[in-house]
């Protein structure tokens, strides 16, 4: 939220789970600390890096703003539509703008961007003849913050599902109170297309209860009569599925929906679709993707279709600038809509009736042929007041067999060590609690569930019986009432944790050292011999190439004519930083960055002892290459020891698509060769990588040196 000339940023300690309130001043300088880490973290540079996009931009505001006219920006970020469209007008900075006509209203209602357009603006001649506005397009007014009506509106409000950043309601406002009658607008209309696909990696990811009846143990998370206490989101999930490998098309792409953006949208509709089946086999998704038609004559496109669709049905053989050779990016994705249940059986030719439905900042599908099994049964409202929602990815490792295998073990030999009084579950693990609860009978489980808390009571009260445990040897506690009332009760016997906390998708592996954080608050409260499981976090590392993800967040300098060299260091960019600077080290799913390839064998770092308090550690390791190629970054990622023989471990590495890895992308790509299999070129062999951990903030420093 903002206020005048300052805003109030939500910044959450990834030790302690505990959020506070960051203020981010008008006066500030903007590649002030706060604003850094905060913009690093955005998909900003890798929207600029976006040549197709920009591109198409680029030629539709030209073909559309052919005269002197009043433009509105909306969501203007960096203030590159802004200085397009000033350009369009054929005027620089030289001539002061009057009335209504020749101007730009850029508004932008993200204060930290906001000052970093202004650097731009002001690198480019811009900051006169463009007028920002630090609001929400919602709190302008005409005759206060606008001249008058705009005669046209350039916005890029879009998200992979096209409505989720607001489009609709911030149309709707638009139109109503900002832009004249018959406005122009790019883009001029977006089309929303799906496919049915079966896969069984989107099954995983969202069906736990059939799942989990392929798996041999006496654990049901989802018991016969509880078949979605944990479920995911009824929701479309972005996802980069040129990435699945199993893919099979059961259907021709089909038009879902029409947003037109030079007149009003409606808040809600539903289409009824008739989609027939093309190949025999079940329906595990619906994948969607939307394009784009920027300009109204029909000629500039831009998609974000999967790359086995070469180009919408409805501009085949237009001479249109829809791009056929689709680079990777990452601000936008497919969407993914996963089936009910084990999805639907259907055979070649067969009708599939899909019902559509689109709110205000969402896009939903009902199958109709699966109306009986959709409708909430009774055992299924029951349900509802325990229910849980999991990442998909959470879901996918519940069910899996090796996995459960290893952390069912784990207990085993826990237990085996010291039969527990009492055992503490420190983090959001529900699989860890119920078999916990399982296996140590007469033991007493607290799970302190810092993101699940009462809705996580309720959960392990209801599985109790379908696990084998009593109700009453298992509660769910607050960290800090743990504490307060511990002098009064037994000593803690056994920790344990994935780790794994709600609502902390997209960390850095080293965030999750908030089990150490919390074990080391229970150090005084440990009994003699306590066992703590894990008992090591193993900071692993390899060297990969990475070409998609590096040119996506490379520096910037010319962006179809502007200069933004200036955003560089405050955007987290690599290749060309000034000597001193460094990028960040970012959160990626390494599976779904694109072309990838692994280059050298994975090392140890260091190793995190959890078995005493935290505390700061630091260490090193040489990176032997193992293959040619170009090196752009290491991915770096945590092995959890589950006991302290080592036999378990849980790997969170590039190979696991449960987890997000950290990755550190080079100042520049390097060459890399084997010493065995090049040993006269002059690639480099090996590299040496550095890492400091700093416990008072959570931050993991990297360095590395080619030698």
């Amino acid at each position: 939220m903002s206020s005048g000339s300052r805003m109030f940023q939500l910044k959450v300690d990834p030790l302690t789970g505990n959020s506070e309130w960051v203020v981010i001043e008008e006066d500030e300088a903007s590649g002030d600390g706060n604003t850094k880490q905060l913009l690093a973290n955005t998909s900003y540079l890798d929207m600029l890096n976006d040549t197709r996009r920009n591109k198409a931009y680029r030629e539709a505001i030209d073909k559309t703003i052919t005269m002197p006219c009043h433009v509105l920006d909306i969501g203007a970020g960096t203030g590159l539509l802004s200085m397009m469209a000033a350009r369009a007008m054929g005027h620089g900075d030289s001539v002061e703008s009057s009335g209504s006509k020749g101007i730009v209203t850029a508004c932008e209602s993200y204060l930290p961007m906001v000052k970093l357009m202004r650097k731009v603006l002001h690198a480019n001649g811009m900051q006169r003849k463009i007028r920002i506005i630090n609001k929400r397009s919602d709190e302008l007014e005409v005759g206060v913050d606008m001249p008058s009506r705009a005669d046209v509106l350039v916005s890029e409000i879009l998200d992979s599902e096209l409505l989720g950043e607001g489009l609709i309601p911030t149309l709707q406002h638009a139109h109503d109170n900002l832009l004249s009658d018959n406005p122009k607008t790019v883009p001029y209309r977006a089309t929303i297309y799906g496919q049915m696909v079966e896969s069984t990696d989107l099954w995983k990811l969202h069906d736990l209860f059939n799942n989990e009846k392929g798996v041999l143990d006496e654990i049901r998370l989802v018991p016969d009569e509880m078949d979605t206490a944990l479920c995911v989101k009824r929701q479309q999930f972005s996802m980069h599925c040129d990435a699945l490998k199993d893919i099979k098309l059961l259907s021709e792409p089909f038009k879902v929906f029409d947003f037109d953006f030079w007149r009003r949208p409606e808040s809600h509709r539903e289409r009824e679709l008739s989609v027939k089946a093309t190949d025999t086999g079940t329906i595990h998704a619906i994948i969607s993707w939307w394009l784009l038609q920027l300009d109204e004559t029909g000629t500039v496109f831009y998609s974000t279709a999967p790359k086995w669709i070469s180009c919408p049905s409805s501009v085949e053989g237009l001479n249109s600038s829809i791009s056929r050779c689709q680079n990777w990016c990452d601000h936008w994705k497919q969407c993914v809509w996963f089936i009910p249940k084990k999805g639907l059986s259907l055979l070649k030719d067969e009708e599939v009736n899909l019902l559509a439905v689109h709110t205000d900042t969402s896009i939903s599908y009902e199958m109709k042929a699966l109306s009986q099994n959709l409708k909430l049964g009774q055992s299924e409202l029951s349900t509802q007041k325990y229910q849980i929602t999991l990442p998909p990815e959470k879901i996918a490792l519940y069910s899996d067999v090796s996995w459960r295998c290893s952390m069912l073990n784990a207990i085993k030999n826990a237990v085996k060590q010291k039969m527990p009084s009492l055992c503490v579950v420190v983090d959001d693990s529900l699989f860890l609690a119920v078999a916990l609860t399982h296996l140590a009978k007469g033991s007493h489980v607290l799970s302190l569930f810092p993101g699940f808390q009462e809705k996580g009571a309720e959960y392990l009260q209801a599985v109790a019986a379908s696990n084998g445990y009593s109700k009453d040897h298992v509660e769910v506690q607050k960290m800090s009432e743990l504490l307060t009332s511990q002098s009064s009760r037994r000593k803690v016997d056994l920790i344990v944790g994935e780790p794994f906390y709600y609502g902390n998708n997209s960390v850095l592996p080293w965030q999750n050292l908030r089990f150490w954080k919390q074990r080391s608050l229970l150090d005084s409260f440990l009994s003699e011999g306590a066992v703590i499981t894990p008992c090591k976090g193993l900071l692993k590392a390899c060297a990969m190439s990475l070409p998609d993800l590096w040119r996506s967040h490379r520096c910037l300098q010319d962006v179809e004519g502007f200069d933004h060299s200036v955003v560089n260091s405050t955007l987290g960019a690599c290749g060309g930083l000034p000597p001193g600077q460094e990028n960040p080290t970012l959160p990626f799913s390494t599976w779904q960055c694109g072309e990838s390839k692994k280059l050298s064998d994975v090392v140890t770092i260091m190793e995190f002892n959890f078995l005493k308090p935290m505390s700061p550690c630091s260490g090193k390791a040489q990176v032997e290459f193992i293959a040619r190629g170009k090196c752009h970054g290491f991915v770096l990622w945590i092995d959890w020891v589950m006991d302290t023989e080592e036999s378990i471990v849980s790997s969170t590495g590039p190979e696991q698509r449960y987890w997000k890895q950290g990755v550190k992308l080079l100042k520049e790509p390097v060459a890399v060769g084997s010493h065995r299999s090049t040993p006269t070129t002059s690639d480099c062999h090996s590299a040496e990588i550095k890492t400091s951990f700093d416990p008072s903030t959570g931050d993991l420093i990297v360095d590395y040196a080619f030698l």
